[in-house]
């Protein structure tokens, strides 16, 4: 865990997700990296982070948490992509919590829910398919993240796991590593405090555990309902996302080495 997460101050759950054994070698270290938002980034954070050569950015954020919270990296000269979708979306999360008879298990049911939904959301297969393509042409290292950097950001790498041949168990393993790249115990108050406040609720701390971390039960379900529409997680990267075989072994070629 510890050569994977990177300690920074403010940019919660920084992480390389590239050294795991594949068929044909092992991904390559140092090139693709996922994490929560940048917005409270320190000083210290910037000068860590501008020393990776990141070229290529994603942020999988709704317009509403962008403008709430404006990301202080990486620099203009990254190219960055981002999307309008899901602007006119109420969020999910306050859906969850302003309903009637909210608890833990309604909002783990709630993110079940959502991962059952996820793949298939316009904007989010709208970024999917432009993380794959910067991932093929970029000249340097790569960054996808969301609020969290770890539903989106978990879904698109698991993807970026498969296509590359991990197996199963470690790609559940770098999913489930947010549980422990996270100090879940300091953050929750926090989450709670300030959800209820935005929300005008009042919550019991609990409530917004299963918000906090991950269970592997969630990407199972998202895996699952791409494999029931598609036939396999990789079908749907073909038919949804437009990778084919000649893009994946291009890919391939340039993140595995021997």
């Amino acid at each position: 865990m510890q050569d994977r997460v990177k300690p920074l101050e403010g940019v919660r759950n920084f992480r390389d997700f590239g050294g795991y054994d594949t068929p044909t070698g092992r991904v390559r270290s140092g090139l693709l990296f996922r994490s929560g938002h940048y917005n409270e980034a320190t000083d210290d954070d910037l000068a860590f982070l501008n020393g990776l050569n990141v070229t290529f950015h994603v942020d999988l954020r709704r317009p509403d948490e962008r403008d709430r919270q404006p990301n202080k990296w990486p620099a203009e000269h990254v190219l960055r992509v981002s999307t309008d979708g899901g602007r006119q979306e109420t969020p999910a999360h306050v859906a969850a919590l302003t309903q009637e008879n909210v608890t833990p298990d309604s909002i783990e049911t709630y993110m079940t829910n959502y991962y059952r939904e996820a793949p298939f959301k316009d904007h989010h297969i709208e970024l999917f398919r432009q993380w794959f393509d910067g991932i093929e042409k970029a000249d340097g290292a790569s960054v996808v993240h969301c609020a969290a950097g770890k539903d989106r950001t978990g879904i698109i790498c698991a993807l970026t796991h498969i296509l590359f041949g991990v197996n199963e168990r470690d790609m559940f393993e770098d999913y489930d590593l947010t549980n422990r790249a996270v100090d879940i115990e300091k953050f929750l108050p926090l989450a709670s405090e300030r959800f209820n406040k935005m929300l005008g609720t009042n919550h019991e701390t609990d409530v917004f555990r299963p918000f906090m971390g991950v269970r592997n039960v969630y990407l199972e379900n998202a895996l699952e309902v791409m494999s029931d529409a598609h036939g396999s997680p990789r079908n749907y990267m073909t038919e949804v996302l437009g990778v084919n075989e000649e893009r994946a072994d291009a890919i391939r070629r340039k993140y595995i080495e021997a």
